[in-house]
């Protein structure tokens, strides 16, 4: 018997690939399973993308980089910043990481003590919380508004603020609601920042997935000195296993989130890091199609499940999730979340995350980043799953 630390004894696992590992070993196993699950696009990586890793490799930037990152990929990120949010912030302000997670976890960690607080929107993605633990810090949930697609305003945010809040994780567009803030909305959290002088966490890893005419806006914008902008090239330009993700901010904490990196990690891959220079300034024409082919299956997923008698069906304009509520099927067996996601999967080999994963039990999550077929094959297991328990209750 090992004696395991307790910051990381008292952290849950990632709900998200929790579910998708279970579908997986169903899968090996022979079983069809339609998996909803997972949060990734289901295109391969842009060729001109893969073509640049290859010529990195050759060209032999094989070797260690500087922990922040090579200088040509943070001025990259410096220029998108400009051009795409009008935010200003010099290469020296930047720091590269392992994934969009790691340089969250980094800022958290450089900005928390033991017993800060940080203020972290219901529903969340799943990390937020664990993280804020892991650096010792104590997650304060704020429920978001259901009749407002769960977005928060500044004025709820403000009761709870305490002199112990260190800072306000933001999350537009959000995972799992596909929520996006309008920028009335995020200037008042941005000036909320600015004036209790707390560390805006602006989360924009979805920032090209919008639709609908929504558009996305940095809250850095209207506070900049205050604000830590977490981006990284995963969603946007299908490169999750590549793992490069950045933080952009005041330099004081991108200075010091650096050092810690240079203890933890060093740098990010140096072919991966060649690979996502090329995704900022290759591009972004396939970005058209891929939107109208992620906004014609969510369209397809939601026409799809509104059928189904008792779920609510949002119809977001940002990411590429759908957060249901289910709740009306809470009985008998299943009384939660975590208890429907099962049950579907057990009887349908359908995989879904529950909801209870994001600080919402009433919902589960789909991610819609599966072809039309395979969609309408799970919409219609869920059917029958939902008629079958509608039967044994009748």
């Amino acid at each position: 018997m090992f004696r395991i630390a307790k910051r990381v004894a008292a952290l849950e696992s990632s709900a998200t690939i929790a579910v998708s590992e279970r579908a997986a070993r169903l899968k090996a196993e022979g079983r069809d399973i339609v998996a909803f699950s997972a949060g990734e696009p289901d295109r391969d990586t842009p060729e001109h993308i893969r073509q640049a890793a290859v010529d990195a490799m050759r060209a032999g930037h094989t070797r260690y980089t500087a922990t922040a990152g090579i200088l040509a990929l943070r001025a990259a990120i410096a220029q998108k910043l400009r051009r795409d949010n009008g935010l200003s912030f010099a290469p020296e302000e930047v720091l590269v990481s392992t994934g969009g997670k790691h340089a969250l976890f980094n800022v958290l960690a450089s900005i928390v003590d033991d017993g800060s607080e940080v203020l972290i929107p219901s529903p969340y993605w799943t990390s937020y919380p664990e993280m804020v633990k892991a650096a010792g810090g104590v997650p304060v949930i704020v429920s978001g508004d259901r009749a407002r697609d769960y977005r928060i305003d500044a004025a709820t945010l403000e009761k709870a603020v305490t002199p112990r809040t260190a800072a306000i994780v933001i999350n537009s567009p959000s995972n799992p609601t596909g929520a996006v803030y309008p920028e009335a909305e995020l200037r008042e959290i941005a000036l909320l920042a600015r004036r209790r002088e707390v560390v805006l966490v602006s989360d924009e890893i979805y920032e090209k997935l919008v639709y609908d005419g929504a558009a996305h806006v940095s809250p850095a914008r209207w506070a900049p000195e205050r604000t830590v902008v977490i981006n990284g090239v995963s969603k946007t330009y299908c490169m999750t296993g590549w793992r490069i993700g950045y933080a952009a901010g005041p330099r004081e904490i991108v200075e010091a989130a650096t050092r810690l990196q240079s203890q933890m990690t060093s740098n990010a891959c140096s072919v991966a890091q060649h690979a996502a220079l090329a995704a900022l300034t290759g591009g972004e024409e396939f970005l058209v199609e891929l939107r109208e082919e992620y906004r014609r299956r969510r369209d397809l997923m939601v026409d799809g499940l509104s059928k189904i008698p008792g779920l609510g069906v949002p119809r977001p304009p940002g990411a590429f999730y759908l957060f249901v509520n289910v709740s009306a099927h809470y009985r008998g067996a299943i009384k939660s979340s975590l208890d429907f996601c099962e049950a579907l999967l057990d009887d349908v080999g359908v995989a879904v995350v529950p909801g209870s994963a994001f600080g919402e039990d009433r919902c589960v999550r789909f991610t819609f980043c599966v072809s039309p077929d395979r969609i309408r094959d799970g919409v219609g297991r869920l059917a029958a799953f939902v008629g079958k328990l509608d039967e044994r209750r009748g």
